[in-house]
């Protein structure tokens, strides 16, 4: 008994796993989470705090070590001889060994422009991994609703089976008692096979889209997935919420920044050092013996004269900053005539549907006379394929319109960045 009641809860388990559902909302969650390009958001995050770290290092004081040797061909010497007094030249081989540190006291705020400038470098780079991560909704939109179309197209072609294989089973009757030819059995077999055929042709390429909307989003999905049908209502509007036109701004900011950094970078520097050294000779040139000394100081640093290199930098940032407000402009104006079409299409497939609406209940009417006229023997079965064929194409005109409408409306919201505000 513990056993079957084991094995009816992991049947239970696993068609509930089978019927799992999933939304668009889910899908466009799942790419931003799971697409290889979202780990760089991370990583972009990692590299600023090292990079600002780095940085951060120059307040500290910085140590160098320098030893070395020498050969010279000529030394200090004193030209006069000083009575009770000798002065001895230094050795031509010299040796030295100093240890310095330097300490920056002032220099206008150059680390701080600098910790600025990675700061802002890092959010231009996440901004442009969130502007192509956004273009992948569209991909996500094109498997999404494709699938949707063909779990209907299936849907309507089940029921045209349905409807012929009742069909079927009345005429193969009729040929067996003789009151219908044999031929009008084929036929409607044939065309049983027919829809056979296209079931086959509808799993595979559905397959083969959940296969490329598994890969998008990162995460297995299985054949039986039922998806969601988004609604939503789109007005036509004139806001753009694009990640696109963060991204402009964050360059134009970034650019500002090392305009910023160019004039601090020309700005005098104070330094304090500490040098401590051993040596032969010393600090006493006229001592030939190793001895050890140290000195103090303070260092100004300022380079008063660049022939106006620094100015002709950042006279090329302020053009690269236009050239970025004509990209903005550009992609505004793109996006905007994209939209215009997106709308058309929008109103065309609302007055497509008013019309599908209209002919669904007429071929419905001209049907059911021909299944009349069928059992009557008035008409062939060629005949009634015919109409039950034009039904099924209405009703399959009817049912793609809508759903390329709700995939019309997704898109046009895609395209102007509006579809967190329409839900």
């Amino acid at each position: 008994m513990k056993k079957i009641s084991t094995l009816l809860i992991f049947f239970l388990a696993l068609n509930a796993f089978a019927q799992e559902t999933l939304s668009l909302d889910d899908c466009y969650a799942l790419l931003n989470k799971n697409y290889p390009l979202a780990a760089q958001q991370s990583l972009l995050n990692q590299q600023k705090d090292f990079d600002i770290d780095a940085i951060n290092k120059l307040r500290l004081p910085q140590f160098d070590l320098s030893v070395k040797t020498t050969y010279q061909s000529d030394v200090t010497s004193v030209p006069v001889t000083i009575p009770g007094a000798t002065i001895t030249s230094p050795n031509k081989d010299q040796y030295r060994a100093t240890l310095t540190a330097n300490q920056l006291i002032y220099q206008s705020g150059l680390i701080d422009a600098q910790s600025k400038a990675k700061i802002l470098a890092a959010e231009v780079k996440k901004s442009a991994v969130k502007v192509s991560l956004y273009n992948l909704k569209q991909q996500v939109n094109q498997f999404y609703f494709s699938i949707l179309l063909q779990d209907e197209k299936q849907i309507l072609i089940l029921d045209k089976q349905t409807l012929l294989e009742s069909r079927f089973r009345e005429i193969n009757s009729a040929v067996k008692n003789g009151v219908a030819l044999g031929s009008s059995s084929a036929l409607l077999e044939a065309e049983l096979l027919n829809i056979t055929q296209q079931l086959f042709e509808i799993k595979s390429t559905k397959k083969a889209l959940i296969n490329g909307l598994s890969q998008l989003i990162g995460r297995p999905l299985l054949e039986s997935i039922q998806l969601k049908q988004p609604q939503v209502l789109v007005d036509e509007v004139n806001t753009l919420n694009r990640p696109e036109l963060s991204y402009f701004d964050l360059q134009k900011q970034e650019i500002t920044q090392k305009s910023n950094l160019l004039s601090k970078s020309i700005a005098p520097k104070i330094s304090a050092f500490a040098q401590g050294g051993y040596g032969n000779p010393g600090l006493n040139v006229f001592d030939s013996n190793f001895a050890g000394y140290y000195m103090v100081g303070l260092q100004l640093n300022w380079r008063v004269f660049d022939w106006q290199k620094n100015k002709k930098e950042r006279q090329s940032l302020a053009v690269n900053q236009q050239l970025i407000d004509t990209r903005k402009e550009i992609f505004k104006l793109n996006t905007n005539l994209k939209t215009i079409n997106q709308m058309a299409e929008i109103n065309t497939l609302k007055a497509l549907i008013k019309t599908d609406l209209k002919i669904i209940p007429l071929r419905e009417q001209v049907l059911k006379t021909a299944e009349a006229q069928l059992k009557n023997g008035v008409i062939t079965p060629s005949d009634y394929i015919t109409e039950l064929t034009r039904l099924y194409e209405a009703k399959t005109n009817l049912k793609t319109h809508q759903i390329k409408l709700e995939w019309a409306k997704i898109n046009y919201l895609t395209t102007t960045g509006n579809y967190e505000n329409k839900q």
